[in-house]
């Protein structure tokens, strides 16, 4: 059993798994697209679900995206990996390409239709990932950014649900993470046609609300991955949505 995604879902029942957002997920961040495995959640026997994703675009970069039900499911798959495991399945590491590990919790009031999202992860071939940097004491604005987001998604039936976490570790404060899983690139092809600015909804708003977002903006930062199977760690009743690609043989 594995996760996301951001991949990723609750370790437990089936429903559980395939129904409930993750409240706590671990990303594992690695520059380059790396010769990465499954083996050490494997070698672990890893209770969680572990989504792997490659950059489609932007700098070459894998991301595992573990999810977890509590911060305690952390630290136990920490013992299990032990020191250094998590870098096993590559043949050298170095500064260069040592994971950069984040812990972000899961932000419900922010999330767009996420009990849909979270449907869509075994299914989905993509992830759109948008990583909002705000800055110090700008987060009453970022919350009004959110809730607009929302609705503007909500009025023109947006099909194209996601999950947003707030990194509490391994970053600076003020870090959001929006993560969307994408059966098919076709669902950005329905968002443009539906709304041009889909990734910038505010651009439709009032000037006042616009320059609210400016303010409590540092950066934004829109990626697309491919999830790769091959890299993934996941659990049977995960990978029933899709036996063939979950497990079917690789080259």
């Amino acid at each position: 059993m594995k996760l996301l995604i951001l991949a990723g879902l609750l370790a437990g029942s089936a429903a559980a798994q395939l129904t409930d957002v993750p409240p706590v997920i671990q990303v594992v961040r690695r520059p380059g697209i790396a010769s990465l495995s499954s083996k050490p959640y494997a070698d672990a026997k890893a209770a969680v679900e572990v989504v792997g994703l490659t950059s489609a675009t932007g700098l070459p970069e894998t991301w595992m995206i573990e999810s977890h039900p509590t911060f305690v499911s952390i630290e136990e798959l920490d013992k299990a990996m032990a020191p250094g495991r998590r870098n096993s399945g590559n043949s050298q590491v170095d500064i260069l390409s040592a994971p950069h590990t984040l812990i972000a919790t899961y932000r419900p009031e922010w999330s767009y239709r996420p009990q849909e999202a979270v449907r869509m992860i075994a299914r989905s071939r993509y992830f759109h990932v948008s990583i909002y940097r705000v800055r110090p004491g700008e987060d009453d604005n970022l919350n009004d950014l959110m809730h607009r987001r929302k609705a503007v998604f909500d009025s023109i039936n947006l099909a194209r649900p996601d999950l947003v976490y707030h990194v509490i570790s391994g970053d600076a404060s003020g870090v959001y993470l929006i993560l969307a899983p994408l059966v098919s690139l076709k669902i950005l092809d329905d968002g443009m046609a539906a709304l041009p600015a889909y990734a910038e909804p505010i651009a439709s708003a009032e000037a006042s609300a616009q320059q609210k977002a400016a303010a409590a903006e540092q950066s934004r930062e829109h990626l697309l991955f491919r999830v790769d199977p091959r890299i993934s760690w996941v659990s049977d009743e995960f990978a029933a949505a899709d036996q063939e690609f979950w497990r079917g043989k690789r080259p």
